[in-house]
């Protein structure tokens, strides 16, 4: 998930950038016949994470520390972001087995033409949410004062979609560009609220002292979709569908052992971030495990209602097809 301190964001702009034409067979460089499980030995899979390593990648780091994913026949190697290629080119190319990914961007990057497929839930509920300053009593109330914005046209759509349930008007209220500086400009009071996820900047926010107020999206109009999910492309599920199954079943187990021992899961983060603030990774792991998505399992109607609220808020152009982006037989 790409989160903006630590955290996710809805819809990228360099989606636009996908692409599609590189015929890279294969799932990080195995051949065609080391098939999970085959020969008895553990077959390397990569899989390439959203952003900076964060709570939300606990139960993937558990899974390689704790020898989970070996369990299931396969050799788990995280890709983390950098100055090259994203999840989404890599996943798309075949370079990479598998992704994270903001469930939005997967809409997104289908209706551009990435024939992605997501294949488990990895968080089960939104992340995203409406983040105020603490005078701010509910959505409304921002007529008239600022909110800071991204940059990304996905900010006001939501900002829209929010103030609109609680009978605001996004018309009447003060947009500034902000980049992913959330935290900073509302503990500066350069503005009154922001688009951000209630599991980093939120945390963030609290951890400084500020009692803000948070709007989730789930409270104000969209159904309880799964925020962040694991996505392949079609054509490596087609060939190496018992390897990507064989990921998602470790990773649940990997959910599974982060709620047995979340001290061991803020190590893992912490290190794999580079992070001397431990008590603030523990805060986002405390906020963002009761979400993690038991058996990453995708739950077919919450979907449709995601598909019909994505088109409605005008995230997509079209209505995902949820059949054709979702695989449901990997999970649960």
């Amino acid at each position: 998930m790409r989160q903006r301190i630590p955290s996710p964001s809805p819809a990228a702009a360099v989606l636009v950038a996908l692409v599609l034409a590189i015929s890279v067979a294969g799932c990080g460089g195995q051949g065609p016949g080391d098939e999970a499980g085959g020969g008895g030995r553990a077959v390397p899979v990569d899989l390439a994470l959203d952003f900076t390593p964060n709570a939300v990648h606990a139960p993937i780091y558990a899974a390689v520390r704790l020898g989970l994913d070996r369990r299931e026949g396969i050799r788990l190697r995280i890709r983390r972001p950098g100055a090259g290629p994203d999840a989404l080119k890599l996943v798309a190319s075949g370079r990479v087995a598998v992704g994270v990914l903001d469930i939005h961007d997967l809409a997104i990057a289908r209706e551009r033409g990435a024939d992605l497929v997501g294949v488990g839930a990895l968080v089960g509920r939104p992340l995203a949410a409406l983040i105020a300053r603490p005078d701010v009593q509910r959505p409304r109330d921002l007529e008239g004062r600022t909110v800071g914005v991204s940059g990304l046209p996905s900010d006001p759509a939501f900002l829209r979609a929010v103030l609109h349930a609680d009978g605001g008007d996004l018309d009447r209220v003060r947009l500034v560009t902000i980049g992913f500086s959330a935290v900073q400009r509302l503990l500066t009071g350069r503005v009154d609220a922001a688009p951000a996820f209630w599991n980093a900047e939120g945390v963030a926010l609290r951890e400084h002292g500020m009692a803000v107020r948070e709007f989730r999206v789930d409270d104000y109009g969209a159904p309880r979709y799964p925020e962040v999910v694991l996505m392949t492309a079609r054509r490596t599920l087609q060939a190496h569908r018992d390897r990507v199954a064989a990921v998602v079943r470790a990773l649940a187990a990997g959910i599974r052992a982060v709620r047995r021992d979340p001290g061991a899961a803020v190590g893992d983060i912490a290190r794999a971030a580079g992070s001397g603030d431990r008590p603030l990774v523990r805060a986002e792991l405390d906020a963002v495990a009761p979400a993690f998505a038991d058996g990453l399992t995708l739950d077919r109607a919450v979907l449709e209602r995601w598909a019909d609220f994505d088109a409605r808020i005008g995230l997509v152009r079209r209505r995902p097809d949820v059949g054709r982006a979702f695989a449901f037989g990997l999970a649960g």
